[in-house]
C-alpha cells in the first residue's frame, strides 16, 4: 500500500469544511470534507486520479450557502492513499468509496455529481444503491454508449511511437518519461475555452501531486463495457440531469445525447464549452444545479 504523498502548500480557500475526516476501506484511506448544514446533501465526487477535490473550488462555496455539501478526494490523489493494484482504481471500487463516504458523514441520501470518469461510477452508485441518491447530475460524462471514439484514442497507449506531438502523448512510454509534458497538454485540451490560463495553471498543480505511476495503474483498473452501462441506465430510477459542453474536446458530445437517451434524462448544452464547464463559466452551473437540486428536493 502506498500512502497521500505531500502535498503543496493549500492557496487560501473561499470557504473552509465544517467537518473533515478519513473513512478506510479494504485499508485504503479516502479523505473527505463537509461543508454545510441545509438538507438535500449533494454528493461530488472525483473524476479522474488526475485531479482532487479542488476541482470542486468554484462549486463548493455557493452550494454550501444552500445546500450540505459532501467532497472527497478520490483515491490516488490529494490526501487519500495511493493504493498499488490496478483493481484498487476500478470503477466499482469507486462506486464503493462513494457509498463509504456517504456511510461516514451520516448522508442518508444525496444528489450526486458525476463529473467526467466519475460519470461511471455515479452511474454505478445510483443503479445499485438507488435509496441512496435522490438524483445525478452527469457532467461531461461519457460511459461509451455513443459508439463515437474518444480524441485520446487516438494512438495506442501501450506502444512505443515515434511522435509526441498532440494526442501521441496519450502514451504509457510519454507518461513516465514527461509526466509534467503529459500534464500540460492534457488540460489544455479540458479548457479549449479563452482566456482559461489561471484554470489550466491550478489543474496542472493538482495533476503533479500524482505521479504516472500511479496514473497508469488507473489505466490498467477494470471499466464497465458499453452493454454493462447501458443496463446500469435503465436501471435509474432517480431524476437525471445531463450536463456536457458541445466543444469538450475529452468527452465528446455524442456520449452527453447518447446517456440522455438511455437515462431519460434532460440534457442541457453549454454552446461553446470544453470538458471543464464547471471551472470555465461557474455561475450558470451552480444556478443549473442548484435549480436541479431544489426541484428533486
Amino acid at each position: 500500500m502506498t500512502t497521500a504523498v505531500g502535498a503543496p502548500a493549500e492557496q487560501t480557500r473561499a470557504r473552509y469544511p465544517d467537518d473533515e475526516g478519513y473513512v478506510d476501506r479494504d485499508g485504503v484511506r479516502v479523505f473527505y470534507e463537509v461543508y454545510g448544514q441545509k438538507e438535500p446533501t449533494i454528493l461530488l465526487p472525483p473524476p479522474w486520479a488526475i485531479v482532487h477535490s479542488r476541482i470542486w473550488k468554484m462549486q463548493i462555496p455557493y452550494l454550501a450557502r444552500h445546500f450540505r455539501v459532501v467532497a472527497y478526494d478520490g483515491r490516488g490523489n490529494g490526501k487519500s492513499d495511493r493504493p498499488d493494484t490496478a483493481d484498487a482504481y476500478g470503477e466499482h471500487e469507486q462506486a464503493a468509496d462513494a457509498l463509504a463516504v456517504l456511510d461516514v458523514t451520516g448522508t442518508e441520501q444525496a444528489v450526486v455529481v458525476g463529473f467526467s470518469w466519475g460519470g461511471q461510477w455515479s452511474l454505478i452508485l445510483a443503479a445499485e444503491h438507488p435509496e441512496r441518491v435522490r438524483a445525478v447530475c452527469f457532467l461531461g460524462a461519457g460511459p461509451g454508449l455513443s459508439g463515437k471514439a474518444f480524441p485520446y484514442e487516438e494512438y495506442p497507449f501501450d506502444e512505443e511511437l515515434d511522435t509526441d506531438e498532440a494526442w501521441a502523448k496519450e502514451n504509457r512510454h510519454y507518461w513516465l518519461r514527461d509526466w509534467p509534458g503529459y500534464v500540460e497538454w492534457f488540460f489544455s485540451q479540458c479548457f479549449t475555452e479563452p482566456h482559461s490560463t489561471k484554470q489550466i495553471e491550478d489543474a496542472v498543480g493538482w495533476g503533479l501531486e500524482t505521479t504516472p505511476e500511479t496514473m497508469l495503474l488507473t489505466e490498467e483498473a477494470p471499466t464497465l463495457e458499453p452493454a454493462e452501462a447501458y443496463e446500469l441506465c435503465a436501471r435509474l430510477t432517480c431524476p437525471v440531469l445531463v450536463v456536457h459542453g458541445d466543444e469538450d474536446g475529452i468527452v465528446p458530445y455524442a456520449e452527453a445525447v447518447a446517456l440522455a437517451e438511455a437515462t431519460g434524462g434532460r440534457l442541457a448544452t453549454f454552446e461553446g464549452s470544453g470538458h471543464c464547464l464547471q471551472v470555465r463559466d461557474p455561475v450558470r452551473f451552480n444556478l443549473m444545479l442548484r435549480a436541479f437540486v431544489e426541484s428533486v428536493a
